[in-house]
């Protein structure tokens, strides 16, 4: 009662610079604490603007997001606003969608999140309009200062300027771009509950649903393929030629006056470390850790980190002299991890997917989790439906990748599942007991070990 009522004679303020999802939670974090918090935003209100500017990729929220909204009671509203995601659906070049479930629950997937709830709490104050600059003309005395201000972060640039601060950024050779399938009847064109794939091995598009009925769909392709297309012409036989069934679904007039619209974005990856300086200011979200959206786990790994702090700011009672670095112990290693997976996401998405390999483990995965669940997790269980560490998941993903007895199963069941499928019983006799067996006849084993590797199951 003592320590309560000595906090509470000196309230210690929190100044939050960005007010996006991670430093919107962030505030909810810190008023629920008793701090004094100021949000500052460099954008206009989102809730009085008339057009919202900004990447628009749809966010997936799944379970270590909704545990940090859990936490400060905000679950059931923003869930009640968002729409689950059961499976992906795999749209091959003939047209045929083959569904592929998640495993469990899924995600659910959301459009924009504002910063109401943190206005809701008295001790908070939104300041929109508001841009951190060198030579700032405004001074501002915090005990804390929290960096939630995005991948291209004003306040780490100041970290910038210290000594053995480690810093990254990495732009993938792909950009993106987005187009909008209108609904049909006043119905969705496709099913809504789905994450859509066109897998397409060095490219790919998805397409995601938007409340109003819309699908968003987005295009990921290198950059030199966006630019060797220069009429309308061009886009219409690009897309007939490796996404046909969308033509119709999208229109033709659509597709040639839109995917010019803009010129394919950039997606970049962040990592640094320490996350810190001092006692006096830490970075969280895309601010320390901005990845790319082929996982699904930008906004959760943020989200984490609010939930996180909050966890080491209760085990050291608010001491941020302790707080901070144990948060970047902790954190930096998980937050990598998510960032390399995501990466390597990409390639899986848009190539992996298509191959009878990727299918027929993931329903070995599936298989030996529902009867061992605790001795065989696949790995994209462990990091969208639990809070298991990502770079612990990571590990044991390897571990049980490596696990002598399970890989010859998986070998074993996939060269007489191929048997079998062929129905042709003459073929045993062409097998030779010393000899491994390629699935493909024109793929090396080598190539299939390989690719089966590092499946990560992915968004």
């Amino acid at each position: 009662m003592e320590e309560s009522a000595s906090r509470s004679d000196k309230k210690k303020v929190v100044a939050v610079v960005g007010g996006g999802l991670v430093g919107a939670l962030n505030a909810c974090y810190f008023a629920k604490r008793g701090f004094d918090v100021q949000v500052f935003e460099t954008r206009e209100d989102i809730r009085k603007a008339k057009i919202v500017k900004g990447r628009s990729i749809n966010l997936a929220l799944s379970h270590r997001g909704r545990s940090a909204l859990k936490h400060v009671g905000m679950e059931d509203k923003i869930v009640s606003k968002g729409i689950p995601m059961h499976a992906r659906m795999i749209h091959s070049l003939s047209g045929k969608q083959s569904p592929i479930p998640y495993g469990k629950k899924g995600q659910l997937l959301l459009q924009r999140l504002n910063p109401t709830e943190a206005e809701t709490y008295p001790n908070t104050t939104l300041n929109f309009g508001r841009k951190l600059s060198d030579g700032s003309e405004e001074e501002i005395q915090a005990d804390l200062i929290v960096g939630c201000d995005g991948a291209f972060s004003a306040i780490r640039k100041q970290f910038l300027r210290r000594s053995r601060f480690n810093f990254s950024q990495t732009y993938i050779p792909h950009g993106y771009m987005e187009l909008t399938m209108p609904p049909i009847n006043g119905e969705f064109a496709m099913k809504p509950n789905y994450l859509h794939i066109w897998p397409r091995n060095t490219f790919m598009m998805i397409a995601l649903p938007n409340l109003d009925k819309t699908f968003t769909c987005t295009l990921f392709m290198p950059f030199e393929e966006f630019e060797k297309i220069t009429t309308g012409d061009e886009v219409i036989e690009f897309f007939q030629k490796y996404f046909p069934d969308t033509i119709p679904l999208i229109g033709v007039d659509a597709l040639k006056r839109d995917y010019f619209r803009l010129p394919g974005q950039a997606m970049v990856s962040v990592k640094c470390t320490p996350y810190h300086i001092g006692d006096k200011c830490v970075l969280m979200g895309d601010a320390a850790h901005a990845v790319v959206p082929f996982y699904g786990q930008g906004m959760n790994a943020g989200f984490e980190d609010c939930i996180v702090f909050e966890e080491i700011m209760e085990q050291f009672n608010e001491d941020f002299s302790a707080v901070l670095p144990e948060y970047t112990r902790v954190r930096v290693p998980d937050d990598h991890a998510i960032a390399d997976l995501a990466m390597y996401n990409y390639i899986e998405m848009r190539a992996h997917v298509n191959s009878r390999w990727f299918l027929f483990r993931k329903h070995v995965d599936n298989f030996l989790h529902a009867i061992m669940p605790k001795t065989i997790i696949p790995l994209y269980t462990m990091v969208t439906f639990s809070r298991i560490r990502y770079h612990e998941a990571v590990k044991r993903w390897h571990w049980q990748d490596k696990v002598r007895c399970f890989k010859k199963i998986c070998h074993l069941l996939f060269i007489f599942h191929s048997l079998a499928a062929r129905r042709n019983v003459s073929d045993f006799s062409n097998l030779a007991a010393d000899e491994p067996v390629s699935p493909w006849p024109h793929a090396e084993l080598s190539d299939v070990t390989c690719a089966a590797g590092f499946s990560t199951n992915g968004p």
